[in-house]
């Protein structure tokens, strides 16, 4: 009897991984677009809904707010209704969030939405984690993570390069916070398609079932050594110096230095959308995405630098030291942003690349799903903190200094913090600084 030979599209074939990989990616297309939407069209929001700055910052809290209670629940839903299921009702809760926002008509309707989004955002984020290990261990792992990043921070360049065109195309703000609700209803018809492919792929390959990864376990922080204490303060002091500044960041580029939100240009709609993308470092918003755009090209190979080199630990000092000079040179000085835009950048994509795979070399293999759970929730913390902080801060000195200042201070503390895990490491056999032993 003859085995039957797979087909081209056999879910056992690379084909077939790397075409759901697309669609698992696309879980949080819409979501990260929706996420930056209110920092895209902050002016806009303050003019039409009568916000402030802190309101707006408020916004970025309630989403964080919301995941740090999430990061409790949500590896035990996981848990309970698997991959397909979560990763539906976490879509469906991003799109209802996104839906309430774009029809909010006022200031506690929108936080209302946004912590319904976050609350499913940072889910499907867990539940895409898990899935993409699920369906990539032992085959190309860290390529299929650099893979999802890329394709989902296009949702977050979309974001930044286009809300405002719409809102100018369609003469309503509100067209443009309806465009990301719809884009999160892509999503789930997204979501759709892997389901149909997962469910394939399950039956044919008997896959394991997904960990669902965050979940924390109290008993285990106890055991958690020095090293990893000092990338968790690392974690939440960069990312905080990072998103509420580019929550909040279009309107400084807009005020302070007087770059236009939008090109006034003739022609289609297309046609705007293809000339903002090729001239966006001359809008307010374009040059706010230049630190994500730097994530999103230049992640997956920074992460294979990492994994080559090591030097962990010091490359995490090298990305906070660029930090500092990078806001309090936007903050006291009129020279044109962009060559501090792109040495921010430089930073958004040495820190994370060296910080998130350091926890699986700190801590045993059985806690790296507290540690995750709990470095997830701390660097929420601060994210709930700091855009309410810097948007007061705005608010009550009408300039950008002091909000410059205290990101500045934010990279201070933490290079203070990458030197004391360098030191730490050492203590424990160096292992951030190793790279990947040679093969034989």
């Amino acid at each position: 009897m003859t085995t039957a030979i797979p087909g081209a599209f056999h879910p056992s074939t690379r084909l077939y991984r790397f075409t759901i990989l697309i669609f698992i990616s696309l879980l949080v297309l819409g979501s990260y677009f929706a996420y930056d939407s209110i920092g895209a069209l902050e002016n806009t929001l303050m003019v039409e809904l009568h916000l402030d700055r802190s309101t707006i910052g408020t916004l970025y809290a309630a989403y964080s707010i919301a995941a740090i209670f999430i990061v409790f629940f949500g590896g035990m839903l996981y848990d309970r209704l698997g991959p397909r299921k979560a990763s539906l009702l976490f879509s469906l809760l991003v799109f209802v969030g996104a839906a309430v926002v774009a029809v909010a008509q006022g200031k506690w309707m929108l936080i209302f939405g946004r912590l319904i989004f976050g609350a499913g955002s940072e889910s499907l984020i867990v539940v895409q984690s898990a899935i993409i290990s699920r369906w990539f261990k032992g085959k190309e792992m860290a390529m299929a993570f650099g893979i999802a990043l890329t394709l989902s921070r296009v949702g977050t360049m979309f974001a930044f390069n286009t809300e405002e065109l719409i809102a100018a195309h369609f003469h309503s703000f509100r067209a443009a916070l309806w465009a990301a609700a719809l884009l999160c209803l892509f999503s789930v018809l997204c979501n759709l398609v892997f389901i149909a492919m997962d469910r394939h792929g399950e039956r044919e390959l008997s896959l394991p079932k997904a960990a669902a990864g965050d979940t924390i376990v109290f008993a285990d922080i106890k055991k958690f050594t020095s090293s990893y204490w000092f990338v968790v303060l690392l974690c939440v002091t960069f990312y905080s110096a990072i998103f509420p500044f580019t929550a909040l960041s279009t309107d400084m580029f807009h005020d302070k230095w007087g770059i236009a939100s939008v090109h006034e240009m003739t022609g289609g709609f297309m046609t705007k959308v293809f000339f903002n993308f090729t001239h966006m470092f001359s809008t307010a918003p374009g040059i706010t995405s230049i630190t994500i755009a730097a994530s999103m090209l230049f992640a997956p190979f920074a992460g294979g630098l990492v994994d080559r080199i090591g030097r962990r630990a010091s490359l995490m000092v090298v990305g906070s030291l660029l930090m500092i000079p990078a806001h309090l040179l936007m903050g006291i000085t009129r020279w044109n942003p962009i060559p501090m835009m792109a040495v921010l950048g430089v930073s958004f994509v040495l820190v994370p690349a060296a910080m998130w795979p350091s926890v699986p070399l700190v801590v045993e293999e059985k806690r790296v799903g507290t540690a995750f759970g709990l470095m997830t929730m701390i660097q929420n913390g601060g994210l709930a903190l700091f855009p309410v902080l810097n948007g007061w801060l705005r608010d009550k000195t009408g300039t950008y200094t002091s909000t410059q200042v205290m990101f500045s201070g934010l990279g201070v503390v933490g290079l203070v913090f990458a030197f004391l895990l360098l030191r730490s490491d050492k203590r424990h056999g160096g292992v951030l600084e190793a790279g990947s032993s040679p093969r034989g």
